[in-house]
Formats: structure tokens, sequence, C-alpha cells
């Protein structure tokens, strides 16, 4: 059996939402897409799948974007993890992250949920805190907003000009995870800029 990492970008479904804060670990998902030519089709774990390799001879990525919305995740990550074989420690949750200011990405393995009702749920699901994550920082909202809804609106236009380098950037944390280990991509993707 090949090394096979199941990297989940969270969001919610459909145009309405493509957009928007909550839907940066969808974007970051179909950036590592787009970079191996790569397109994405329905899998019965109630989840969009591309397959793919971080590069030849290396490990096999699954990448996956939930049908369902983003706090009932668990359901299509735990099928997907079934489905493939992958232990929670090689399923990379990719999600936003209010706490963390825009432009900004921390990784971490397990621990709590932070009040993200996605992780909240994907570790109720696969019985355990233990997964990696890449938490792209969209900050919090400005005045007395709801985060609620904050989450649901689309990046401003000065932040979607720094938005594809956010991406990539997390894409590249994703690859560094898998290619070298949770600690070296932290040493990177840590460092002041």
């Amino acid at each position: 059996m090949p090394d096979t990492w199941l990297v989940v970008g969270l969001g919610n479904p459909g145009p309405r939402y493509a957009a928007t804060r909550h839907n940066v670990g969808q974007m970051v998902v179909d950036e590592l897409a787009s970079r191996r030519g790569e397109s994405f089709s329905s899998h019965r774990a109630n989840a969009r799948v591309a397959e793919t390799w971080l590069r030849p001879g290396a490990a096999k990525l699954v990448l996956a974007k939930p049908n369902s919305f983003m706090n009932v995740s668990g359901g299509p990550v735990t099928g997907l993890a079934q489905y493939y074989g992958v232990d929670p420690e090689r399923v990379v949750v990719v999600h936003d992250e209010l706490d963390i200011p825009f432009d900004t990405l921390r990784l971490k393995a397990g621990g709590g949920h932070g009040g993200h009702n996605g992780v909240r749920d994907v570790a109720k699901a696969l019985g355990t805190p233990e997964f990696p994550r890449v938490r792209v920082g969209i900050g919090r909202p400005p005045g007395r907003q709801d985060p609620a809804d904050w989450v649901l609106d689309p990046f401003a236009a000065v932040e979607r000009t720094t938005l594809p380098i956010l991406v990539g950037d997390a894409a590249d944390a994703v690859e560094l995870l898998v290619d070298e280990g949770l600690l070296a991509a932290q040493q990177r993707f840590h460092a002041p800029r």
C-alpha cells in the first residue's frame, strides 16, 4: 500500500459560499489539485475527490472537499479515511481560523477545536482530535460584526490581492508537512516574514 495522505479542505458547498472566508480550506485543496493538473470527481463518501501524488515516487495524496456543510464535515472525512485506509495522523485538515491574523498560517496536530465547528465535527467523527491541521488565518471581524456572519462573507478587496499568495503558502505547507513532517513545516511557516 502506498504512503497515502488524505488532505481535506473544509468549507460549505455551492457557489454561494465558494469565495467566502469559511471556504479558504477548499481553496487550498483546489490549488493543490491545480498544481498537478487534476480535477475533482464525486465520491460515494459525500465528497469531491482528486487522487494524485505529492510528486512521482512520493506519497499518494487524496485531495477532498466534503459536499456537506462545514458543521457536519466529520461524516465525509471519516468515510474517506475508511475508504482509503488512512489513519487520523495522515488526515490533514485545512481550515480557516478566526484567532489567527489574516495572511498567517499555523500548523498543529491534535489539541482542541478552538470553537471551529467543522474541526469539532471531524474530531468527533474520527474519534480523536489527533490529526494534523493547516490553519489559515482569516482574522477577527471588525467592530461588533458577528463572527458567524464574518466567516460567510467574501474576502474584502484588499484581502483578495494577497489571498492567492496565502493560498499558495498554505498549499506549500501541506506539501512540506506530508514530505518532511509537521516540525519542518512549522519551522518554515511559523517564522516571521
